[in-house]
């Protein structure tokens, strides 16, 4: 009867150490597995998903199989509850240990936006709906000026001006809402930032002010280093109490009326935005300042000139008195015709 015993004991021992030994071998083959040039080059993974999903999806998909061994490389390397959702890039030659790492790295598939430099709100609503790497959950209704910011979350009233213009990058499911509060946030921080450090003989009241100038020097200046010669210009006349009279304004408050061509009788037009008819700052912005812009108004070039006329190249002629600009405006845009000019009429 010990015989018997002892032979079942050695029995069971032996087929337990080669069961173990096959399930060894195959573990280190699963550990040498390669993803191979037909896999899927991109895997997601859906917030929620635990290991388990994981490991099916990626034998459903074969890219690495058996789930379980993978579900059990996870477990030995204590990766199994650090699992990221997102988009990951899948590459030939990656191992289950490289997937394991990739997908408890964070670093997921990202997909990049632009909000240009001197853009309308409108112009950015209309971008933002086409963008095909946005999750649209905002209506055209949703986009108009009065419901925007509201649906954004900030107490602001008026969109234009307030969205930082940047390239942003984000992982799929990121909503326009994600988006616009994203870009609006970086914004006022830049904005605060920058008004707390600027130069004392500036002459506005508070960062709202400085938004409105930098607006307009975005869409007033033909070369980036002439941004802060600029903003003196409009804060001399501020400070002397003369009209900005430029001509971006006129432009936004034609809004559609605007075909390309500004007449005598647009420049004579009472709109909110006619700097040439009002004293003052626009309302509100009249585009989204580059962060140049902003910094130029904080920190204008000093400079007692009143008037610039565009040469023709991109640059500026700043004159400080109105003869001489007169004269520039004959120069460079009525080819020396003085006869042409109107701006005494």
């Amino acid at each position: 009867m010990k015989t018997v015993f002892t032979t079942l004991f050695l029995f069971l021992l032996l087929s337990a150490l080669a069961v173990g030994g096959y399930g060894f071998v195959q573990y280190e083959q699963f550990t040498k597995q390669k993803v191979s040039e037909s896999a899927p080059e991109i895997f997601e993974i859906k917030k929620g998903s635990n290991i388990r999903r994981v490991a099916a999806d990626l034998e459903a998909q074969s890219i690495i199989k058996p789930a379980w061994q993978f579900q059990l490389l996870a477990k030995i390397t204590k990766q199994e509850n650090k699992i990221k959702a997102g988009e990951f890039a899948i590459e030939p030659g990656m191992g289950p240990q490289d997937l394991l790492d990739r997908f408890t790295s964070g670093k997921t598939i990202s997909y990049n936006t632009t909000i240009v430099e001197g853009f309308t709100f409108k112009e950015l609503a209309k971008k933002l709906q086409a963008d095909p790497n946005l999750v649209k959950t905002l209506t055209p209704d949703d986009y108009k000026y009065e419901n925007i910011m509201a649906k954004i979350g900030s107490d602001e009233k008026n969109p234009e001006g307030w969205f930082f213009p940047d390239t942003y990058n984000y992982p799929r499911g990121t909503t326009d809402v994600d988006f616009l509060k994203r870009s609006h946030k970086a914004m006022k921080q830049f904005l605060q930032a920058e008004w707390e450090k600027r130069d004392s003989v500036v002459p506005l009241k508070n960062p709202y002010e400085a938004l409105i100038l930098a607006s307009i020097v975005e869409k007033e200046t033909g070369v980036p280093e002439e941004r802060p010669l600029i903003a003196q210009v409009f804060q001399n006349r501020i400070r002397k109490g003369m009209m900005l009279q430029t001509d971006p304004t006129v432009i936004y408050g034609m809004g559609d009326r605007f075909k390309g061509n500004i007449r005598k009788s647009d420049l004579r037009r009472p709109t909110p935005y006619n700097t040439y008819t009002r004293h003052g700052l626009t309302p509100t912005p009249i585009s989204t300042p580059s962060a140049e812009a902003i910094q130029a108004v904080m920190h204008p070039e000093p400079s007692k000139a009143l008037y610039f006329v565009a040469r023709g190249d991109g640059t500026s002629h700043f004159t400080n008195t109105y003869r001489d600009h007169r004269k520039a405006v004959i120069k460079y845009q009525l080819r020396g015709n003085a006869k042409a000019y109107q701006g005494d009429k």
